[in-house]
């Protein structure tokens, strides 16, 4: 991985000295993730603070193209309007698809808006073993696998694991399961390739940041 320092006269630097943690992302990521100075970006980071209570490297990383901001804000607001599919499945979901791919951004911050949303923490730190837990029911076990299988390359999904998940979910849930894992497939992965690290959100919810 790169440990080029990326500069940009654009985007003012928030770097508060040598040796901090914001100083080691900033080494690790592939592109510049300093918030911009122009109006746009710092719209970006005053709505990334209202929402989430800090920047998000990865907003400031898509900030270097707009077209993809803009294009990836108005995705994620529809995304997160789908009702489906059971919220603390959807969470084991993203969670086993980030743990898979090794996206420690997304780990951390799933961690995050699962303690924001109530849900159950113990069962997202069960992932690595979920074969094993016993926390975990058979459906979330289930979905879990599916979650993993596709995400493999090639795609391990089999028509046995399909099965009980659309008696349990209905076709509507399976669906959006199929695009959830999906969807955390390209969150996972851009963040991965350009690599942005975990911003220690998790701390938040007294969980580690490389949980």
């Amino acid at each position: 991985m790169s440990t080029t320092q990326h500069t940009d006269p654009r985007r003012r630097s928030i770097d508060p000295g040598p040796g901090t943690e914001w100083e080691a992302r900033r080494r690790l990521a592939r592109v510049p993730i300093d918030p911009p100075a122009d109006p746009i970006g710092r719209l970006v980071t005053w709505l990334c603070r209202r929402l989430y209570g800090r920047p998000l490297d990865n907003a400031h990383a898509m900030a270097l193209n707009r077209r993809v901001l803009f294009a990836t804000f108005a995705h994620e607001r529809r995304v997160a309007r789908f009702d489906r599919l059971d919220a603390g499945l959807k969470a084991l979901a993203l969670m086993a698809v980030s743990a898979e791919i090794g996206c420690t951004w997304c780990i951390d911050f799933g961690y995050h808006v699962a303690h924001a949303e109530g849900l159950d923490l113990e069962k997202l730190r069960s992932v690595p073993n979920w074969r094993a837990a016993g926390n975990l029911t058979e459906l979330e076990k289930q979905v879990i696998e599916f979650a993993v299988a596709a995400t493999r390359t090639p795609v391990e999904v089999t028509d046995e694991m399909v099965a009980p998940l659309r008696s349990a979910l209905g076709e509507d849930g399976l669906v959006e399961l199929a695009m959830m894992v999906a969807i955390e497939n390209e969150r996972s992965r851009f963040n991965s390739a350009l690599g942005l690290v975990s911003q220690g959100f998790s701390a938040s919810c007294q969980l580690p940041s490389e949980a």
